[in-house]
C-alpha cells in the first residue's frame, strides 16, 4: 500500500471519528433515515460521492 493511500485511509478514520464525536445525535439521524431508503439510492449516492471525489482529487493534485 503507499504512503498516500494510508494517508488518506487516515484521514477518512479522523473526518469519521470527529462526526461522530461532535455530532452522535445527529449522525444517529442520518442512519436512521439511511435505513429507510432503498438500496439502489444508496448505491446511486456512493457513486455520485466517488466520483465527486475523483473528481476533487484531480484538481487537488
Amino acid at each position: 500500500m503507499s504512503h498516500d493511500l494510508a494517508a488518506a485511509l487516515c484521514l477518512v478514520l479522523v473526518i469519521e471519528g470527529l462526526v461522530l464525536f461532535a455530532a452522535p445525535r445527529s449522525w444517529q439521524t442520518m442512519v436512521r433515515e439511511a435505513l429507510k431508503m432503498e438500496p439502489n439510492r444508496l448505491r446511486i449516492f456512493g457513486a455520485v460521492a466517488m466520483v465527486a471525489g475523483l473528481l476533487f482529487l484531480q484538481l487537488v493534485h
